[in-house]
């Protein structure tokens, strides 16, 4: 192989290195970031919420329309949560957004 091929390819391939590994370390940063926010998010959605004695959620049920004490699970689901039913998932979401009917 000729020399001055030999180096162009040897310096081409470090470059890529370099920048594959800059890409991967903002990557990485990014995914962290966005980690950090999730779990900032998750943990004060209680906190946004009305609460009773026992620091369970006061909301208002979509599913049977009544008022309800409810823990949350880390996920920021109400423990009556059924994943199958439309109304359940209407819920978690509001809780999501904060736009949950409470009391």
């Amino acid at each position: 192989m000729d020399d001055r091929l030999e180096r162009f390819l040897r310096i081409k391939l470090r470059e890529v290195g370099k920048k594959y590994a800059e890409t991967r370390e903002s990557a990485d940063k990014q995914m962290e970031e966005a980690k950090e926010a999730y779990r900032n998010a998750r943990d004060t959605t209680l906190a946004d919420l009305p609460q009773d004695e026992h620091g369970r959620a006061k909301i208002v049920c979509r599913r049977y329309a009544e008022r309800r004490a409810a823990r949350l699970d880390k996920e920021g689901r109400p423990a009556c949560f059924d994943a199958e039913h439309p109304a359940c998932e209407g819920c978690v979401e509001d809780i999501r957004e904060r736009t949950i009917e409470t009391w």
